[in-house]
């Protein structure tokens, strides 16, 4: 099957690095517009609005996600729009409803991002209770299951301990069949049961082949149990240049120019959440200093380097079980541009099956 391909749209000041280093990208509504416009016509199917509400990783300023997935849905004719959603402060019959409309006003190209939620803070601050990690995943589950119903049934009533729905309905549902896309992130056990379950898509942070392959392969299992399939996307940070060198040059231009206050704060919140889980077992817990300059550990996917270089370690993945690569770029204004017209063509035509097992077996020595 074909990769996909999607990119983090930048509706933050600041960039997906947290680094003073000058970076060719804007997070106004008409540079957002035009990317994404760029972006469907090169090969991209999907964009993410990131939810953030408060700063905790260099942006001073950000947008509301389903806002701009409402915004940017009126500007595009092709691309998916993918907004994060994070259930501790929304009602799911309300995000049903809020997404069905995209939806159908879109002709189809709504998505949602489940975000159980790491930051401890934002919820502090806005005065709702923070739950212990795998009650915040169950949570999670029970929106799902609202948001299903709503959207698939002539009427619908639940009864759960985080959610009630009493005869419910919506009109009009989605025109999306069943219902649009779900996707989450997480790393934990929690949030791999819970992708088994629910979800459509699970979200990797940006790490090698070998533990994107026992990810893979685990919530494959838990879904085959449940009789169930699900899809997977990989978190990457692209630096294309002409040469390897090059792109190192600039990775190690990146870190040098980090906040290292910045990136210590943003480190102490993530590590806190991945201590939290019951296993140890969550994102960030082996993400060292430079790691953590870019924020969901897109360096680690390693895709730096020419386009042809780029596409092999796209394939090395793909040979894995990775059915999109979610990329972010230091300077979107020419780089997305550039991977589209130079790196997507290179993956659209696929090896047969014997040289893809044979990069997956390379890809594991």
């Amino acid at each position: 099957m074909t990769i996909r391909f999607g990119y983090w749209m930048p509706l933050g000041s600041g960039g997906f690095v947290i680094s003073d280093l000058p970076q060719r990208t804007d997070w106004s509504l008409d540079y957002n517009a035009g990317l994404a416009r760029q972006a469907e016509q090169l090969g991209f199917e999907y964009g993410l609005a990131p939810a953030r509400f408060i700063a905790s990783h260099g942006w001073e300023l950000q947008q509301e996600a389903i806002t701009c997935t409402a915004v940017l849905a009126a500007q595009t004719e092709r691309l998916k729009l993918i907004s994060a959603v994070h259930t501790g402060f929304w009602h799911p019959a309300m995000i049903a409803k809020m997404g069905a409309t995209i939806d159908v006003y879109s002709k189809g190209r709504f998505a949602i991002n489940i975000l159980s939620g790491w930051f401890r803070d934002e919820f502090r601050i806005f005065g709702e209770p923070w739950l212990e990690h795998d009650e915040r995943y169950r949570r999670s589950e029970e929106f799902i299951e609202v948001l299903k119903g709503l959207w698939t049934k002539d009427v619908f009533t639940f009864s759960g301990d985080f959610y009630r729905i009493n005869g419910g309905w919506l009109r009009p549902r989605p025109i999306s069949a069943p219902h649009p896309e779900i996707f989450q992130g997480g790393n934990s056990k929690a949030a791999r049961r819970m992708a088994a379950r629910y979800s459509d898509w699970y979200f990797l942070n940006g790490c090698s082949v070998e533990s994107a392959k026992a990810q893979i392969d685990e919530v494959r299992a838990l879904a085959a149990a449940a009789g169930r399939t699900v899809k997977f996307g990989l978190n990457g940070f692209v630096i294309q240049r002409d040469t390897e060198r090059e792109a190192l040059e600039q990775l190690e231009a990146i870190v040098a120019h980090a906040d290292p206050a910045v990136v210590k704060a943003f480190g102490e919140q993530v590590k806190e959440a991945g201590r939290s889980t019951a296993d140890k077992v969550g994102m960030w817990v082996d993400s060292d200093y430079a790691n953590l300059v870019q924020p969901n550990d897109g360096f680690k996917t390693r895709l730096f380097g020419p386009p042809d270089q780029i596409a092999r370690r796209i394939r090395e993945y793909q040979a894995v079980g990775v059915d999109l690569i979610l990329c972010a770029f230091l300077n979107f204004t020419d780089e997305l541009p550039a991977f589209g017209r130079e790196v997507i063509p290179l993956l659209r035509s696929q090896p047969h099956a014997a040289q893809h097992q044979e990069i997956a077996d390379a890809a594991l020595v």
